[in-house]
């Protein structure tokens, strides 16, 4: 008989991956991201800023399928990073009826005080662990991260 339930194992890796979405997903952790970073951003449009930073030249619907959002809505949320200045929207590269978002120098400089108030929070989370410990754990995660991502 073929047995259906999760290894303790396999619940184990899910409830950490779990736990760090979690915590990842609380609105009080970009508050507390922006305003380690002394940055002037209403909290709904950083995550925006920090993908297209990241994986940008983006299509806005891609981004709105990394944030769980419609598209309607990051439509709305780039027009305000737009009008801020810290992305500009374009035709895709691809496709030109595509509408692609990328990060401006003024995006790219506040996305730079955002990664160094991340390093901080970070290093404070992980400081009582040795450093191979944390190569270990960001060599493993990357390449859970880019398993996850060839299979879904």
């Amino acid at each position: 008989m073929h047995n259906a339930h999760m290894s303790p194992e396999m619940r184990e890796l899910h409830g950490a991956v779990l736990d760090i979405v979690a915590v990842m997903n609380r609105p009080q952790q970009d508050a507390r991201m922006v305003e380690a970073a002394g940055v002037p951003l209403d909290r709904a449009l950083f995550p925006l800023l920090v993908l297209v930073e990241r994986f940008g030249p983006l299509p806005l619907g891609e981004l709105a399928d990394r944030v769980g959002r419609d598209h309607t809505t990051i439509s709305r949320q780039a027009a305000k990073l737009e009008q801020l200045g810290l992305i500009q929207r374009q035709p895709g590269a691809k496709d030109g009826r595509v509408r692609e978002a990328v990060i401006t120098p003024a995006g790219k400089a506040m996305t730079d005080r955002i990664d160094a108030a991340r390093e901080q929070i970070m290093r404070r989370t992980l400081s009582d662990w040795s450093e191979e410990d944390v190569e270990v754990l960001v060599r493993l995660v990357r390449r859970y991260a880019d398993a996850m991502t060839m299979r879904f």
